[in-house]
């Protein structure tokens, strides 16, 4: 009995050494529990995104760039309509410029085929000589973008830009004050700021040259489309655009 009762006390309760170590026991327990609760929140709050989560963003993101590109596309070609107007009415009146500034005969030619402006200077008469023509730059107009014309353009002399042609031509110059000529691709900035036909030659002396080119972008609406006239007797140089107007359209100086 004496030793039985070494391990127990009166009351029935196991040694205090005993108790000790069972309260350790249950507290170590209940660290533990706290501490994979931690490291499971923890590890479920950094595990990051998963495969599905990565493709349903990838997709909303390719949808969102889809509807941007649509909605960006009209900008874009206006841009490039803009663009080829720009270069060519910028290159027409630098070159009159130059023609003044320097009192030098300045050329531009038009490729429609190339979309492409062609400056070139024609040097004085030396010694009796006429000296060769040299290319001084060459401008090119974006390649959705030509100079051409659509068979719904005002087909009209009282229609056309300034009056010059019928609208069936893209690059219509030549027109003389007295109404004839037309169909010309070259332009002879000449330093007293007119602009004749390159009939003259080195001398200058050819005739006064006006006229109109048009540029379009086919697969976009027709008023659209941009045209740059030129009145020879005094070199100016002005823009229009294509509006519509009701059911038909009209040429509108900008």
């Amino acid at each position: 009995m004496g030793s039985v009762l070494g391990f127990a006390d009166l009351s029935g309760n196991v040694p205090s050494a005993l108790g000790r170590t069972d309260k350790l026991g249950k507290v170590g327990d209940s660290s533990s529990s706290s501490l994979l609760r931690k490291t499971f929140m923890t590890s479920k709050t950094n595990r990051g995104f998963s495969l599905l989560e990565m493709m349903i963003s990838v997709c909303i993101i390719i949808i969102l760039a889809s509807f941007a590109q649509l909605w960006m596309q009209p900008l874009l070609n206006r841009s490039h309509l803009d663009d080829a107007y720009s270069t060519t009415l910028s290159t027409l009146r630098t070159t009159r410029n130059l023609a003044i500034a320097q009192s030098y005969e300045y050329l531009v030619v038009f490729n429609s085929a190339a979309g492409t402006i062609q400056v070139e200077w024609q040097p004085p008469i030396a010694g009796g000589v006429c000296p060769a023509i040299q290319s001084v730059n060459t401008y090119t107009i974006p390649s959705d973008i030509t100079y051409a014309v659509r068979g719904t353009f005002p087909n009209t002399q009282a229609t056309t830009p300034d009056g010059f042609g019928i609208g069936a031509v893209a690059v219509d110059f030549d027109y003389q004050p007295s109404g004839a000529g037309g169909g010309g691709t070259t332009l002879a900035f000449m330093p007293d700021g007119s602009v004749r036909d390159t009939a003259g030659g080195c001398s200058g002396l050819g005739d006064y040259n006006s006229g109109v080119i048009y540029m379009t972008r086919a697969v976009d609406p027709v008023y659209s489309s941009r045209a740059i006239t030129v009145w020879g007797t005094t070199g100016r140089i002005r823009g229009w655009t294509l509006t519509q107007v009701g059911a038909g359209t009209e040429w509108m100086q900008q």
